[in-house]
C-alpha cells in the first residue's frame, strides 16, 4: 500500500514568509516544514528522520526490517514508535474489515520488489491477524515465514502527527508528499486533480486538519478489489488515521466501501474514473470557503 510520491496539494497564502519554510529530502520523497522557529525546523526534520530510520523496509538496519526477517522465527523487541505504529495499523485493519493491512508487504515486497515468492502465496501471507503484539514486553512477530509488514500505507501520516505531538510549537504546517497536517493557523490548500492536472477543490481551513490523499495512476500499488476509483482524500485531526483509511477506502469493494462511508466521522472526497466526484458534509465542516473547479 504504498503512497503515491507526488505533490498532492497545492498551497497557497502560507502565514510565515519563505524563509521560514523549508523543503527536505525525507522518506523517497519530499518534505515541507513551516514553523515559527527555525531552530525547530530542524528539529522536527531530524526527528521525521529518526522515525524513518525506525520504519523504513529499504533500510537494512531499520526495525522494520529487522521484524520481516525474523518472521515465523522468533519476536523481536521494538522501540515504542515502532510498536505504536504497528498497534494504530492493526486497529485500522480491523476496522475496515482488512482492506488497510500492512501484510500486504508480502505481495509489495517479498512477491513484486524482491521475487522471493510467487504471488499465490504472497496473497495467503497478507492477514494482519498473524501479527503477534506483546504489550508488556513491546515485541512484534509475524507467525509465518515470508510474511512481511510494510508501513507505506501509513508512515508519513504518522511521522507528521509525531513530529507535531513532540515540537508543541502553537501554529505550523508539515507535508509528506500525499499528506499534510496544519494547526493553529489558516491556510489555503487545494486538492489535487489527476484528470486533468489541475485542482479540484479549494478553500481555507477553519480549523486544524491532517488530509491525506491516495491515487493508484503512476504506480499500481495500492493492493486490493477491482474498483473504480480514481483518488480519494480524507480529512481529520489524527494523521496517522488520514493516511491509512484513504488507503483502505479505495482497497475496499464498491459494497463494503458505501456501508463503511455511510455513517463517516471524517470528511471525504473521491474522485471516479468516469468523472464523478462524492464528498461527504464532514469534509465541509473543515473549511470556510471550499469551492469545486471544473475539470
Amino acid at each position: 500500500m504504498k503512497k503515491l510520491l507526488i505533490f498532492i496539494f497545492l498551497l497557497f497564502n502560507t502565514t510565515f514568509s519563505k524563509s521560514e519554510e523549508k523543503v527536505f529530502n525525507l522518506m523517497g520523497t519530499y518534505a515541507i516544514i513551516d514553523l515559527e522557529d527555525e531552530q525547530k525546523i530542524y528539529e522536527t526534520y531530524r526527528y521525521l528522520k529518526h522515525i524513518e530510520e525506525l520504519l523504513s523496509d529499504y533500510k537494512e538496519d531499520s526495525e522494520i526490517t529487522l521484524i520481516n526477517k525474523m518472521a515465523g522465527i522468533k519476536p523481536v523487541k521494538v522501540s515504542p514508535i515502532t510498536f505504536e505504529i504497528i498497534k494504530k495499523s492493526l486497529e485500522i485493519c480491523k476496522l475496515t474489515k482488512g482492506a488497510f493491512d500492512i501484510t500486504v508487504g508480502s505481495i509489495t515486497i517479498n512477491h513484486r520488489r524482491l521475487k522471493l515468492i510467487d504471488e499465490n502465496k504472497a496473497k495467503k501471507l497478507v492477514n494482519c491477524n498473524d501479527v503477534v503484539l506483546d504489550n508488556k514486553e513491546e515485541t512484534v512477530f509475524l507467525k509465518k515465514k515470508y510474511m512481511v509488514i510494510d508501513l507505506g500505507g501509513i508512515g508519513k501520516g504518522f511521522a507528521i502527527q509525531k513530529a507535531y505531538e513532540k515540537i508543541g510549537a502553537d501554529k505550523g504546517f508539515i507535508a509528506i508528499a500525499g499528506d499534510l497536517k496544519v494547526w493553529g493557523q489558516r491556510r489555503k490548500i487545494g486538492i489535487y486533480n489527476p484528470v486533468n492536472k489541475s485542482i479540484i477543490a479549494v478553500g481555507t481551513n477553519n480549523k486544524d486538519l491532517c488530509l491525506s490523499t491516495s491515487g493508484n495512476y503512476f504506480q499500481n500499488h495500492i493492493i486490493g478489489e477491482k474498483t473504480d476509483i480514481l483518488q480519494v482524500s480524507v480529512v481529520y485531526d489524527e494523521c496517522s488515521f488520514t493516511d491509512a483509511i484513504d488507503t483502505g477506502i479505495f482497497a475496499m469493494g464498491e459494497k463494503d466501501r458505501k456501508v463503511f462511508l455511510k455513517n463517516a466521522e471524517f470528511g471525504y472526497l473521491i474522485i471516479y474514473q468516469d468523472g464523478r466526484v462524492e464528498f461527504n458534509k464532514k469534509l465541509l465542516e473543515y473549511f470556510e470557503d471550499l469551492t469545486f473547479q471544473p475539470f
